[in-house]
């Protein structure tokens, strides 16, 4: 769902991970207080999408980065039309789709270092106060290798069962994405403890 760096020489990729970041928090908080209406959802997406062209980013890579929030999409979707309404629907989803490509044209455009760097210089002063901005950092890293590994999982598995001519069901294909996710975890953790790397 969030991808990893993609090289270029863009004006997205050539602003600074913190100006990207800032950015980044200051839209999602716009899309949340001020889109209400269809309509907003509309007029901001044109905006999202304008961003992705300046960054050149393919239309393809775009759409890798949206697709696994489909069926998530999907049971909210449903959710939101039987409790409140198709409109109130539309904006909901409307404004998580955009958030998760605004992220994505972030991580896209900068390099997980730079936005480690930026991430330890802010959370500098913190260090009296117990904190480590180097773990966070970790933490950070960590979380947007992770998103895009378990979105590939999902849709290793769900090619597997499509090649084999199985039927979709929500059971049959949580089960083994668990499985494999725990064991990704674990070779994860095994990796991390050899680079000294603990809970102390």
């Amino acid at each position: 769902m969030i991808g990893l760096y993609q090289p270029g020489t863009s004006l997205l990729h050539r602003l600074s991970a913190g100006t990207k970041l800032l950015g980044l928090m200051i839209t999602i908080i716009a899309l949340l207080l001020f889109v209400r209406r269809p309509l907003d959802v509309g007029v901001a997406a044109v905006g999202v999408a304008a961003l992705f062209a300046v960054a050149r980013i393919r239309p393809k890579v775009v759409l890798a980065q949206l697709r696994p929030m489909v069926w998530m999409l999907a049971v909210i979707a449903i959710f939101q039309v039987i409790l409140t309404s198709p409109s109130r629907a539309v904006v909901v989803c409307g404004s998580l789709l955009l958030s998760v490509a605004l992220a994505s044209v972030v991580t896209l455009t900068t390099r997980v270092t730079a936005m480690l760097d930026t991430t330890s210089r802010v959370l500098g002063p913190l260090r009296r106060f117990g904190v480590d901005p180097d773990r966070v950092g970790l933490l950070l890293a960590l979380t947007i290798r992770c998103v895009p590994l378990l979105a590939g999982i999902v849709r290793d598995v769900s090619d597997a069962r499509k090649a084999r001519g199985l039927q979709w069901s929500l059971t049959a294909l949580a089960t083994p994405v668990i499985v494999r996710a725990l064991r990704t975890a674990d070779a994860l953790g095994d990796s991390l403890l050899a680079r000294g790397v603990d809970d102390d």
